[in-house]
């Protein structure tokens, strides 16, 4: 009789099943090939189709919670902070430099200042300040707009202490007084000015990035693409069980590709409504506002250079230069389809007021070219110009703010009832497919 030796293996060796052998634990390897295995059965294939209906509803779901929140959040960022900066950052270019025209303005006087005057000098302080403090809750911390928020704060003390300085001297009747008034308006405008220019620059372009953030397109796009393969895949799944099944109709998976065409539909009239209006934002409000506001910059500096060319007494050639460099600029600004014919005649009766102030200070007539220049007739002409273009900019932020607003809207909807939807398609599609898989049972 003869004995059949049978091999054992050793502990530590490997076991490698035979046909008839025992499955070795599933590794990675092992579930891709049990899952690729599926296919060969009708109950596994539709398996393989429950997994791909979850998985992409659960990836739509996602994505539309994502979209919603991060343009919800984009969009408000740009009405809460990108905006308002831009508009405190005009304000404290127009508070200080209106601020330095008035400081001359009342120097030219002569003695005590006229209380008019002192008081809108004082009135400038306090918006440029209120503007500052504003713009440095804008602003984050260690950026560049941060920057010039400290450097504007740290000057604005310096500049009023200057003035302060020129006023008292003035008072007196010393002619050092000049020259504290020729320092505060150097430190305003070579130093102050400049710091708000930047500020106004920095908040440009956080405008423009706002609305790019604000439409989200990268999150937007693969959204609208994941809508679009669930979809293709819902009706795949019905055209594939009408066949085998011989039913035309799978009650829950044509609810929940109604259920994702209703989606795609909320969807893409929620973005496109979005951008339509950012559209109008950009448009109506945030890029008028902008060439509103440097319009007003510019007329800003024409009044303070007069004003400084008749205090420097003869030495203020840089400021008449600045002033025809100024007013060509505002002259081209005033062509901006929100400014009047009449606000253009306006600005135009200034200038002619104006070139009366040079030609008297010219000809040697001071006193009366001082008269003029802080006159009621020439202040109100200049000042219906300023009126005209601050109404023209109040309008915009108004635009702006409407569109921002219905930009708004839809959004945290999106954010909150997409997922749900989501959610909603995954129950139906699982119903759908479970109720194929107990036939088989």
């Amino acid at each position: 009789m003869s004995t059949a030796l049978v091999a054992r293996p050793s502990p530590g060796a490997q076991v490698t099943a035979g046909p008839a052998g025992v499955t070795p634990a599933p590794g990675r390897r092992g579930l891709l090939r049990r899952v690729g295995s599926l296919r060969h059965t009708s109950p596994g294939r539709l398996q393989l189709i429950l997994g791909v209906l979850v998985t992409l509803g659960a990836l739509t779901g996602l994505l539309a919670g994502i979209t919603g929140a991060a343009t919800s959040s984009g969009t408000s960022d740009l009405g809460d902070r990108a905006q308002p900066l831009l508009v405190e950052a005009e304000t404290i270019y127009s508070a200080l430099a209106d601020a330095d025209t008035t400081a001359a303005q009342a120097f030219l006087a002569g003695g005590l200042e006229p209380a008019a005057l002192t008081q809108r000098y004082n009135d400038d302080l306090e918006r440029a300040t209120t503007a500052i403090s504003a713009a440095a809750r804008l602003t984050p911390d260690g950026s560049e707009g941060a920057a010039s928020v400290r450097a504007l704060s740290n000057g604005v003390a310096r500049y009023s202490a200057l003035v302060a300085t020129a006023r008292a001297d003035n008072r007196q009747g010393l002619p050092v007084g000049s020259s504290y008034l020729s320092a505060a308006s150097d430190l305003n405008r070579k130093t102050l000015l400049p710091q708000a220019q930047n500020l106004f620059r920095v908040a440009q372009q956080g405008v423009h990035d706002g609305y790019s953030n604000a439409a989200s397109a990268v999150w937007a796009t693969l959204l609208v693409l994941m809508l679009l393969g669930l979809t293709g895949a819902l009706l795949l799944a019905q055209r594939y069980l009408s066949r085998t099944t011989h039913r035309t109709f799978n009650v829950p998976l044509v609810a929940a590709t109604v259920l994702t065409a209703v989606l795609g539909l909320g969807t893409i009239l929620v973005l496109a409504a979005q951008n339509t209006h950012l559209d109008r934002a950009d448009s109506t409000g945030s890029t008028p506002v902008a060439q509103l506001a440097e319009a007003r910059i510019l007329a800003l500096r024409e009044r303070g250079d007069e004003a400084l060319t008749l205090a420097a007494h003869g030495s203020g050639s840089q400021y008449a230069t600045d002033f025809t460099d100024a007013s060509a600029g505002l002259a081209g600004a005033l062509r901006n389809e929100y400014f009047s014919d009449d606000l253009r005649g306006k600005h135009q009766a200034y200038l002619a007021a104006h070139d009366k102030v040079s030609t008297l200070d010219a000809d040697g007539s001071y006193d009366d070219a001082v008269k003029l220049a802080i006159g009621s007739q020439t202040s109100q002409t200049f000042e219906s110009v300023t009126a005209g273009i601050g109404s023209a900019l109040d309008e915009r932020k108004a635009a702006f703010t409407e569109q921002i607003h219905a930009a708004g809207r839809g959004l945290t909807l999106l954010a909150v009832l997409g997922p749900i939807a989501a959610l909603a398609i995954c129950m139906l599609a699982g119903m759908g497919i479970r109720a194929r898989l107990q036939e088989y049972r």
